[in-house]
């Protein structure tokens, strides 16, 4: 997408939690708008598309669709669905940036939790009346990121955020970086990015939030430990080097038939619990669980709600990047996303290779340390159920 500056995010400390994620959906159906005004395809997702793929409330979507609705980017046709008002849409002016520096942030777009507390952190460094930032998602699909890419090259961006996409498989799209740096625009990555290139990034320390996640495990005395991880995400990638790192410093073995991988749409998609219902079936020995992000660790919970077991009396449970804000009241062990931590940092890290201008990574990586929060979903290890 294109589209004018994306407004400010309504949610604001004391805002309320539904506030937070309408504001996510209003900018990722923005987005979705923008992308498409071109194109052929008018109708937007439903709303139970919307709701399966943001992880939100119908009323948090619909009170979105209603904004949009007012401001004339959409349409509802009653028994048919909702549509983008193409002539609406294309007559939006694409400039308006004025003297305001324009930053791309190019996102996934499929963990809302996370998504909001990374721009409330940039927003939080980035002041509106000297910066423009435009969103763009990704949906972690190649084509995606290229149209995007292709859209914004020559758009007087001075500067991207960018989440890579599937960035543990090899890129098509390397080649609109390379045209991105011969233009000496800086990029930073946050969370996955392309070791092939030499732009920094911001990441946690992954390997050793795995070591602190399964040491949590092992000392408690679980041996036959599971991990579901994604395949085509590279931070996954790190989480499971991690925990078989972890399991050979403390004398476990580590069993393949306990590691089930999956790709991210699948991760997205509630119909994957048939798969771990039958993956966890066929480990009748398993004690605990190791859950690569906050989707798979719902998707988990929810099998083992259907199976019947108790955590962690009988099985327990360790998470990373936990997105939500409720692992306290949840009692989750986990590592807390730090959302907003990175949005801060890749915000002021990117402003400094602007001032400097600088392209290459000059000391501006960052590695944060994980934060680990104790809950209830560790147990001392017994005797799985069947």
């Amino acid at each position: 997408p294109q589209g004018r500056r994306l407004p400010p995010l309504g949610f604001c400390p004391g805002g309320s939690g539904m506030d937070r994620k309408s504001e996510t959906v209003y900018l990722w159906v923005r987005a979705y708008i923008e992308e498409n005004r071109f194109s052929s395809n008018s109708k937007i997702p439903s709303e139970n598309a919307l709701c399966r793929r943001l992880s939100v409330s119908r009323e948090t979507v619909r009170r979105a669709l209603d904004r949009l609705v007012e401001e004339g980017l959409l349409r509802r046709v009653r028994g048919s669905g909702t549509y983008i008002n193409k002539e609406a849409a294309l007559s939006r002016e694409l400039g308006g940036s004025g003297d305001r520096i324009k930053i791309g942030l190019i996102l996934q777009g499929q963990d809302g939790n996370a998504n909001s507390s990374l721009m409330e952190g940039i927003r939080s460094i980035l002041p509106p009346d000297q910066v423009d930032l435009r969103a763009f998602l990704t949906d972690n699909k190649f084509a995606n990121e290229r149209r995007c890419l292709n859209a914004v090259m020559d758009q007087g961006f001075r500067g991207f955020i960018v989440d890579g996409v599937k960035a543990s498989l090899l890129n098509p799209n390397l080649d609109c970086y390379q045209r991105i740096y011969q233009k000496r625009i800086p990029v930073i990555f946050y969370n996955n990015y392309y070791k092939s290139l030499k732009c920094p990034r911001v990441v946690v320390n992954d390997p050793r939030c795995a070591e602190e996640l399964i040491g949590l495990l092992i000392r408690e005395g679980h041996r036959n430990i599971a991990g579901i991880f994604v395949s085509d995400n590279y931070q996954s990638i790190e989480k499971f080097q991690g925990m078989a790192a972890a399991l050979q410093k403390n004398g476990v073995e580590y069993q393949d038939d306990y590691v089930k991988w999956c790709v991210s749409d699948e991760a997205h998609d509630a119909r994957f619990t048939r798969s771990i219902d039958h993956f966890l079936k066929r480990l009748p020995q398993c004690t605990a669980v190791v859950c690569c992000n906050y989707m798979i660790y719902q998707l988990v919970r929810q099998v083992l709600e259907k199976q019947g077991k108790r955590v962690p009396q009988d099985c327990s449970l360790v998470c990373f990047d936990y997105s939500n804000d409720d692992w306290e009241e949840q009692g989750v062990t986990c590592s807390v996303h730090q959302g907003y931590r990175i949005g801060q940092e890749v915000a002021s890290r990117l402003m400094r290779m602007i001032r400097n201008k600088d392209c290459d990574d000059l000391g501006y990586t960052y590695v944060l340390a994980p934060e680990i929060h104790l809950g209830r979903t560790v147990g001392p290890a017994r005797t799985a159920k069947a």
